[in-house]
C-alpha cells in the first residue's frame, strides 16, 4: 500500500522523498504549499501537530494498523526500521547512524537555515533585515559544522561509516546549497567529493526533483514572506 506522504520541495521534505526512492516504497505525493499556508491547515495539524512538513501517514503501520508521523529524523528512523534498509548492521553501526542523523536535525539543519534566511531571506523583506551580526553567527557556525563533517568523511566513505545510510539522506539536502549559505569546499574536499557522488545517485536526484517546478521564489513572494516568517 502507498504511503501518504505531506510533501513541499524543501531540504527537510527531500530527506523523505529521497528516502522513500532510495526504499523502494510506492508513496503518493499531497503537496503542502507552505508559503500559501497549506501547513495551518486543520486536516494537516492532525497528523503534524506542529505545523512543519514532512509528514507522513502509513497505511500499513506497526501490527498492521496506520500510522502518521511528523519530524523527518522520525519518518527516517522509522522508514529504516521498517524496510531493513540503511540503518546499518549492527548495534554499533546504528549507533553511528542515529548520532550522526541527530547532529543533522540539531545542527547542520537549524543552523543552516537560519543562515539562508538572514543571508539571503531577511535582507529582501520589507522594510530590509539586513543583520551583519547574525549573517556572521550562522555563516561562521555553518563553516564549523561542515569542517566536522570533511573531517569524519576523510575517514569514512559515508557519513556514518563504509555504508551509506539515512543520515546521509538527512545530512545531504542541507549540505547540497551551500552556496546559498556563503560556503565554500575549496577546503573541504572529502565533502566535496561526498555531495557529488550522493547526487549521482538517480534515487536522490529523483526525490531532490520532486515538485521542484512548484517552489517560489521567497525573497520576492511577499505573501509567502508574510506567512512563512510573519507572526501566529
Amino acid at each position: 500500500m502507498s504511503i501518504d506522504l505531506h510533501y513541499w520541495p524543501t531540504p527537510n521534505g527531500w530527506k523523505i522523498s529521497i528516502a522513500l526512492e532510495e526504499m523502494g516504497l510506492p508513496y503518493q505525493v499531497h503537496y503542502v504549499n507552505i508559503g500559501a499556508g497549506d501547513q495551518f491547515a486543520p486536516e494537516f495539524l492532525k497528523i503534524a501537530p506542529n505545523n512543519r512538513m514532512p509528514a507522513i501517514v502509513d497505511p500499513d503501520g506497526p501490527d498492521g494498523a496506520p500510522i502518521s508521523i511528523f519530524e523527518s529524523g522520525a519518518i527516517l528512523q522509522y522508514l529504516a526500521r521498517k524496510t531493513g534498509q540503511f540503518y546499518g548492521a549492527s548495534e554499533r553501526d546504528r549507533v553511528a547512524v542515529e548520532q550522526w542523523l541527530m547532529w543533522q536535525m540539531g545542527g547542520v539543519g537549524p543552523m543552516a537555515g537560519q543562515a539562508h534566511h538572514f543571508l539571503k531571506y531577511a535582507p529582501s523583506l520589507e522594510p530590509p533585515q539586513d543583520l551583519p551580526y547574525a549573517k556572521d553567527r550562522y555563516r561562521n557556525e555553518v563553516a564549523r559544522l561542515y569542517g566536522v563533517l570533511d573531517r569524519q568523511l576523510a575517514k569514512n566513505q559515508y557519513v556514518a561509516g563504509s555504508f551509506y545510510s539515512i543520515a546521509d539522506m538527512a545530512i545531504w539536502p542541507w549540505a547540497s546549497l551551500w552556496e546559498g549559505q556563503a560556503q565554500t569546499l575549496e577546503d573541504k574536499p572529502n565533502l566535496a567529493r561526498w555531495l557529488d557522488e550522493l547526487g549521482a545517485r538517480p534515487a536522490v536526484q529523483k526525490g531532490r526533483a520532486l515538485g521542484e517546478e512548484m517552489r517560489s521564489n521567497v525573497q520576492t513572494d511577499r505573501k509567502a514572506q508574510q506567512v512563512l516568517f510573519g507572526k501566529r
